[in-house]
């Protein structure tokens, strides 16, 4: 990853508006920040929430709050709580989806 050319930059989350994502089950709301080919987002999972689709794209994902279980294609799971985070490039691993029981909080970079 390569950060481009960039100003010290401050970002008030909470003033970002969230554009909602719908999952196969449950909604996610995502709060975006796009600095050149780089994705900064603060997501927010609601309980019971299941990703519409398996994901081949690499991230950087810190639990911010909740739990989250990543669930990869080849049936492996992993369940992360608060304080835990994972990394995956493009086509790192098998595809990976997200759900979670009780609603989650991350911080995603991609």
């Amino acid at each position: 990853m390569k950060i481009p050319a960039l100003a010290f930059t401050v970002t008030d989350w909470e003033k970002l508006p969230a554009t909602e994502h719908p999952g196969e089950q449950g909604q996610a709301l995502w709060r975006t920040l796009n600095i050149g080919d780089i994705r900064v987002r603060v997501v927010e999972y609601s309980p019971g929430y299941l990703a519409d689709h398996w994901c081949d794209r690499g991230h950087i994902l810190y639990v911010l709050e909740g739990e989250l279980e990543s669930q990869l294609k080849d049936g492996r799971t992993f369940m992360l709580t608060a304080g835990m985070s994972y990394q995956v490039s493009d086509f790192g691993d098998a595809a990976h989806r997200s759900f979670t029981r009780t609603g989650v909080k991350l911080f995603i970079v991609d």
